[in-house]
């Protein structure tokens, strides 16, 4: 064979591969299942989106799992649902297997026990909403699937508004290949995905192509930073991480004892607002017999030494009541969901020095159960691995609210003016927050407090509590409760 031949057929294997890697990947499944009442039919579709610039050259891939019911599968004004979760730098495994996929990774119901080792039991999602909405999970770019390709960069997508922007062209995209256009639309987004998803209701609203959803679903609310950022020198989180700190204490027999968890947290809702807010705010100027007193209620709503909260100064972060709480037994509590622990090998350590208990407790399980449903359900050959989480993405992102060039000056990220004008602009948007009692990333108190300002209007908010964490669907009872009260949403959005 001659040398030009060789480089002739070379040419064309890198051809036929470029050519190929052009070619969206896609896998399409029937399947049968009980979605909602009685048996239904419903297609899998698992899918690359290709995102193109000006030139048509593909920026970045985003990998999406699609799920529509048989019955209204080309009916043009189905109401179809776009679920993520968050990070950032995280899959949507998270509640494709925990909440609304067919499929469910089980862990322990109740924090009692660690997810071991594989095989772990995967179940038939009995809660499932395919009956009212198609279902379609996506995965940002670099996580999952979804890669960055040729004509892109890692930094046109991994940003505060250019996440947004970027999920917002995938949601036109498949809007438009399927003909939903004139459909209900709804988000649930998970954590970050709760920045993201207000980023996101803006961003449609945007760019030449209005689209205005119908409802938000926002799981572990964190569009304020605030809030959720317990770090020494923040006041507020002082305030919002509390009444968590006193559900967690209830709940380890540490603190309110003989009271119901409800009544004990507004205890602490009260004391939050009307004593401890304006003890943080005397500082220094805080009389020491008014300083015993304010240490003497925080013991009482902790379940922490006296005097170790005169120690802190009356500020105790929240990392270091994770790991003050059981001292005496050894346990460190998890920061996702605080009715977890674990035992941390130095015991003497201020603060958690292990991965969060509760992380540690399930997220085997959950990998290892969407990988077994993609390849076993829906017959997904990819020559890439899937991540569920990206931690080369979180150090390169860009929290800027603003393009570069523009005068900013560093503060806590807050999405919440975001979706309160999309409410504005969009009068018929619906809005449910789901908070667990025992999540200490993301505190509920946080919620209320973001909700209450920003303009958000409450009238059409829905606030909903549950006794577990960050990811309160691990909780059997809670995902019942939270499937039940998304079903009453969607059904009250749809009967505007």
């Amino acid at each position: 064979m001659t040398s030009s031949i060789r480089i002739l057929l070379l040419l064309c294997v890198v051809f036929q591969v470029s050519a190929q890697d052009m070619t969206p990947k896609r896998f399409v499944t029937q399947h049968q299942t009980n979605f909602g009442e009685g048996i239904s039919s419903y297609t899998a579709v698992a899918e690359e989106t290709f995102l193109m610039n000006d030139e048509g050259k593909p920026q970045a891939s985003i990998w999406s799992t699609s799920y529509f019911l048989d019955d209204g599968m080309k009916s043009s004004d189905r109401p179809v649902m776009f679920i993520f979760n968050g990070g950032p730098g995280s899959a949507s495994v998270w509640l494709h297997m925990g909440l609304f996929g067919p499929k469910l990774a089980q862990v322990a119901s109740e924090a009692d026990e660690d997810d071991g080792a594989a095989p772990y039991p995967i179940i038939d999602n009995p809660y499932g909403l395919l009956d009212l909405a198609d279902l379609v999970f996506v995965d940002p770019v670099g996580t999952g699937y979804s890669v960055v390709m040729e004509a892109g960069k890692e930094s046109d997508f991994w940003g505060l508004n250019e996440d947004a922007e970027s999920i917002a062209r995938f949601i036109r995209l498949w809007v438009s290949k399927h003909q939903r256009w004139n459909a209900p639309k709804f988000i649930a987004g998970e954590s970050f995905g709760t920045t993201r998803a207000a980023g996101v209701a803006r961003a449609l609203h945007q760019g030449g192509q209005d689209m205005a959803l119908n409802g938000l679903v926002l799981i572990s609310q964190a569009l304020d930073y605030t809030g959720s950022t317990p770090v020494p020198d923040n006041l507020i989180a002082f305030l919002t991480y509390l009444p968590t700190m006193s559900a967690t204490a209830w709940y380890h027999g540490k603190a309110g004892q003989g009271k119901e968890l409800d009544a004990f947290v507004q205890e602490s809702r009260d004391f939050a607002y009307d004593e401890y807010a304006s003890a943080l705010l005397r500082g220094s100027l805080l009389d020491d017999n008014r300083k015993q007193e304010i240490a003497e209620r925080l013991a009482y709503f902790t379940g922490l030494d006296k005097d170790y909260i005169m120690r802190a100064n009356l500020r105790v972060t929240a990392p270091r009541f994770r790991k003050e709480l059981l001292r005496d037994k050894g346990l460190t509590v998890g920061g996702l969901d605080s009715r977890y622990t674990i035992t941390e090998y130095d015991q003497t350590a201020a603060q958690p020095t292990h991965s969060d208990a509760a992380s540690a407790s399930i997220s085997s399980a959950y990998t290892a159960s969407l990988h077994e449903h993609m390849s076993k359900h829906l017959e997904i050959e990819m020559d890439r691995p899937y991540l569920t989480s990206n931690r080369a993405i979180y150090p390169k992102w860009n929290w800027r609210p603003v393009p570069q060039g523009r005068t900013w000056e560093p503060s806590y990220v807050n999405t919440a003016p975001h979706l309160s004008w999309a409410m504005r602009q969009n009068q018929a948007l619906q809005v449910m927050v789901a908070n667990g009692y025992y999540d200490l990333v993301t505190p509920f108190f946080d919620a209320e407090y973001t909700f209450q300002r920003h303009g958000i209007q409450m009238d059409r908010v829905e606030m909903k509590y549950y006794e577990g964490g960050h990811m309160m669907y691990t909780r059997h009872k809670d995902l019942e409760r939270l499937s039940a009260d998304i079903r009453t949403f969607l059904v009250g959005c749809l009967q505007q």
